[in-house]
């Protein structure tokens, strides 16, 4: 499997360091095209695949260095993802190999990221001391509801006082991985109003926790499902931040500040597919012509565009400069080019290639779930509508 995409040097302070980085993770990706496409056909074949490169990359990548006997070292440099670019040009990467594969394996994923913007040095430590273990640690991220979405104003999952703890009650739906985790991050309602939303670490072994697989068309490797929860027992010491920032920095900017700096995560995830879609094109016609030859290069050069602009979006946020309109604007592109490219790729292939081609007719279905993956695009350009009434939003 070899990337016919060129790349250009991301934006950044050391844009050897994430060239090192980008030939490390491309290495360990060219094996996961037939496991995705076993996954595809089994999500729990994952289990048969956690001795490749990628597996280890994605469970030691997000963790951070101090908590690992072996961090990820290549060409002299160390990485755990501190960095939203270099984060996403590993996801980017990985999903060039396989999307689905990449979102079954182990590891922090969104929870992670709101266990660093919340949690406290003891939750913190107790959290990444698990998923540095020996054994594999595949974790969740509950905000979505069934009547609510991902509206974290609006949740209805109540957690209510019980003696010196508390007790949690309600259901979320489309989350990753939760019926085969171990653990996560619950966003629920302690009080009216937005300052009442707080985010709760959640062992899936407690009583009354209960999540079962919700059957999906494409990526079927990220195990969506839904969660009942039922007088879940919770301490204090499980609500993130609980004695060491105030309501107005808990719950619900943990949910904004997680989505806002996984979002160009998500779009490296499109972008990945769809140059894996591109380059499938191009080794089942190497030489189009005519109509097809300047389909495919519109395509390629506006998903170099949304490229360059997403690692710019993921360089502004380690910078400390977060634009919603600008994270919200690159997540759409990608995913909207995501579909695309699929759909040139069956123009151009021929009728039946959907149906040949199981490779392709996969990379079809999986791209259909990065319209709904952390926000709607309504959802989105609402947020760009938003940044353009502001005057702020430069297109």
């Amino acid at each position: 499997m070899m990337s016919h995409t060129p790349d250009e040097p991301p934006p950044g302070p050391d844009p050897h360091r994430t060239a090192v980085l980008r030939s490390h993770v491309r290495e360990a990706a060219r094996e996961l095209r037939e496991a995705g496409l076993e996954i595809d056909r089994d999500p729990t074949a994952i289990d048969r695949h956690l001795h490749l490169a990628a597996v280890d990359i994605m469970r030691r990548c997000t963790v951070p260095v101090e908590y690992l006997a072996e961090p990820v070292r290549a060409g002299g440099h160390t990485f755990d993802m501190s960095s939203c670019l270099e984060h996403t040009i590993t996801i980017e990467e990985l999903s060039y190999g396989d999307a689905g594969f990449m979102l079954a394996c182990p590891g922090p994923l969104m929870s992670g990221v709101a266990v660093s913007a919340l949690g406290d040095d003891k939750q913190r430590h107790a959290y990444y001391q698990r998923l540095a273990g020996p054994d594999p640690v595949w974790t969740f991220f509950g905000l979505t509801e069934p009547e609510k979405g991902s509206a974290a104003t609006e949740l209805e999952t109540a957690l209510t006082p019980d003696g010196d703890g508390f007790r949690l009650d309600g259901a979320k739906a489309y989350v990753g991985n939760a019926a085969y985790a171990q653990l996560g991050v619950v966003f629920c309602r302690r009080a009216p109003g937005p300052l009442g939303i707080e985010a709760v670490l959640v062992d899936t072994s407690s009583p009354g926790f209960h999540a079962e697989p919700i059957p999906t068309v494409g990526m079927r490797g990220a195990r969506i499902s839904a969660i009942t929860l039922r007088d879940v027992r919770v301490e204090r010491e499980q609500i993130l931040g609980y004695d060491t920032l105030k309501p107005t920095r808990r719950g619900l900017v943990g949910a904004i500040r997680t989505l806002q700096r996984f979002r160009p995560v998500l779009a490296g995830t499109a972008v990945g597919l769809a140059r894996a879609v591109l380059d499938h094109v191009r080794e089942q016609r190497p030489a189009p012509t005519g109509t097809a030859r300047l389909r495919y290069e519109e395509v390629r050069d506006r998903l170099a565009a949304v490229r360059r602009r997403n690692y710019e979006v993921a360089a502004a946020i380690d910078a400390g400069s977060v634009r919603a309109d600008r994270i919200a604007a690159v997540k759409t592109r990608a995913a909207e080019l995501a579909e695309e490219a699929t759909v040139v790729a069956a123009e151009l292939l021929g009728p039946g290639a959907l149906a040949a081609d199981p490779y392709l007719n996969k990379l079809h279905r999986d791209a259909r779930a990065f319209e709904f993956m952390e926000g709607t695009g309504h959802i989105q350009r609402l947020a760009v509508f938003q940044g353009v009434v502001k005057r702020t939003f430069l297109a």
